[in-house]
C-alpha cells in the first residue's frame, strides 16, 4: 500500500513538471509570435504617437515659422518670391516670465489695423480647408492667423518715443544702443514716420520721429530692425492699444534660424536698454 502511495505521489510531481513545461513553451511561442508582429501592423500605432508628440510639442513648446518679409533684416531674411528664413519659436519663455526688451517676438496682430491688409492661407475648398486645419493642429501647415515677427523695444509702463539729436529711438528719455538696427535713409529733424489723416495714417518711411507713447502694462512696443521698411508698432498708434501689442497675443520668442543651411544658427536677444 505504500508503494501504491509513493507511485502516485511520484506520478503526480512528473505530471506537474510536465504541464510546467508545456506551459512554458506555449509562453514562449506566444511571446515569440507577438515580437514577430509585422510592421505594416505597428506602422499606424506608430504615427498615431508620433502625431500626439508632435501636437504636444507645437500647442505647449514651440513651432516653426517661415519669414515672408524684409522687416527684421538684417536679422531675419524675408522677401516676396525669395526663400526666407525658417525660424523656431519658443512659447516656454513666456509661460514663465514675460517678453524682455530686445526678445525677437513672433505674435499675432492684435488690431483690425494690424490685419486689414491679411488674407487667409486657407482654401477657398471645404475638404482642403478642413485638411489644412487638420495639418495645422500638428505644426506641418501654418496656423490660419497674421503672425509677425519684430522685436521688442519698450515693456508696459515705459515711455518710448523718437528721436535724440542723432536719430537714435529713446525709452524713458534714454537713448538706446541698437546695433541690429538698420536705416537705409539717414534721419531728418522734424520728419515723421507718420501723420494723422481722415481715415488713419499716412507713413512715411523715410522719417524716424514719433511719440512719445506710454505702453500700457501687459502690452510691449514693437519695431522691425529693417526700420525703413517696416509697419512695427509706429504705423499702428492711432489704433486702441496705440500701436502697442498685448502680451497675451504674443505666441513666443524666435531662438533659432532653422532653415536654409547657409542660415541656421541662434537669434540672439540684445536688451537696447542695456547701455
Amino acid at each position: 500500500m505504500a508503494d501504491d502511495i509513493d507511485s502516485v505521489r511520484v506520478s503526480g510531481a512528473d505530471g506537474e513538471r510536465a504541464g510546467g513545461a508545456t506551459l512554458g513553451r506555449r509562453r514562449a511561442r506566444a511571446k515569440k509570435q507577438k515580437k514577430q508582429r509585422p510592421f505594416w501592423q505597428e506602422l499606424p500605432i506608430l504615427i498615431v504617437i508620433a502625431a500626439v508628440i508632435a501636437a504636444l510639442v507645437v500647442t505647449f513648446i514651440g513651432r516653426p515659422y517661415v519669414i515672408p518679409s524684409q522687416s527684421m533684416e538684417p536679422t531675419l531674411h524675408g522677401c516676396t518670391g525669395c526663400t526666407g528664413d525658417r525660424i523656431y519659436v519658443e512659447k516656454l519663455s513666456y509661460d514663465f516670465g514675460d517678453p524682455k526688451p530686445g526678445d525677437v517676438v513672433v505674435f499675432v496682430g492684435p488690431s483690425h489695423s494690424w490685419n486689414k491688409a491679411y488674407r487667409s492661407n486657407r482654401s477657398d475648398n471645404v475638404v482642403v480647408r478642413g485638411v489644412q486645419n487638420f495639418f495645422s493642429f500638428f505644426g506641418l501647415v501654418p496656423p490660419d492667423e497674421n503672425d509677425l515677427v519684430k522685436r521688442v523695444i519698450a515693456t508696459g509702463g515705459q515711455t518710448v518715443q523718437c528721436c535724440d539729436a542723432e536719430g537714435r529711438v529713446m525709452v524713458d528719455g534714454k537713448a538706446l544702443d541698437e546695433p541690429y538696427a538698420r536705416y537705409i535713409a539717414p534721419y531728418q529733424q522734424g520728419l515723421p514716420y507718420s501723420v494723422k489723416i481722415p481715415g488713419g495714417l499716412s507713413i512715411n518711411p523715410r522719417g524716424r520721429e514719433f511719440g512719445p507713447v506710454q505702453v500700457p502694462e501687459g502690452n510691449v512696443w514693437v519695431m522691425g530692425d529693417n526700420r525703413n521698411e517696416s509697419a512695427d508698432s509706429r504705423a499702428h498708434v492711432d489704433d486702441e492699444f496705440s500701436g502697442t501689442v498685448p502680451v497675451d497675443d504674443i505666441r513666443g520668442k524666435a531662438v533659432f534660424k532653422i532653415w536654409p543651411p547657409s542660415r541656421i544658427g541662434p537669434i540672439h536677444g540684445q536688451d537696447p536698454q542695456a547701455n
